[in-house]
């Protein structure tokens, strides 16, 4: 696993032996950094199940303004601090928080963050992406965009909140994306 572009592109990053942990591939972060490439820099991202960190690396390599690692296991914690280690991301505006998916968009909209992307890539089997969609417009910027990462195609009917519309979908593999923003 190595992160594909901007500043850190080809350093190799640490990765899981867990059971159940499955980085998005270098390919569909390619993939995704390329629809992003011209809104990346200077943008607020927040990578909500990060795992490895890799897609958060990501988007600080290719000059995002601040970054936040969330995810709620211990292990992938140790293992982001250690990939931003071993990038030597010193100086860089990050943070990385020990919660779950839905405290943390909780959090987010009362203390009034956004983020103008938000990633949210949990573990495929789980139910998660239901549970974080009716939060996600209290932490999402105006203008901002939620890429939902599955092994399905995302099915639309979950998507609850009226203001929100998926406007693209993609396939790279077994990763299918969904982009979400507010209708205007």
């Amino acid at each position: 696993m190595r992160i594909v572009g901007g500043k850190y592109k080809g350093r190799v990053l640490c990765g899981f032996e867990k059971i159940g942990v499955r980085p998005t591939s270098d390919m569909a972060r390619e993939s995704l950094f390329n629809i992003l490439q011209f809104k990346i820099n200077g943008a607020k991202f927040l990578d909500l199940f990060s795992g490895t960190g890799a897609v958060g690396i990501e988007a600080l390599s290719r000059g995002a303004e601040r970054v936040v690692f969330n995810d709620s296991s211990r292990e992938s914690i140790k293992l982001i601090n250690a990939n931003l280690q071993k990038i030597n991301a010193t100086g860089e505006n990050y943070s990385v928080s020990l919660s779950d998916g839905v405290s943390y968009l909780q959090r987010a909209k009362i203390t009034g963050e956004s983020f103008d992307f938000i990633y949210i890539d949990p573990p495929y089997q789980s139910n998660l992406v239901s549970e974080v969609l009716p939060h996600l417009s209290g932490a999402l910027s105006n203008s901002g965009v939620a890429i939902i990462e599955g092994e399905t195609p995302f099915d639309e009917r979950i998507l609850t909140d009226e203001s929100l519309f998926v406007y693209d979908k993609r396939r790279y593999g077994r990763a299918h994306l969904a982009f979400i923003k507010r209708k205007n």
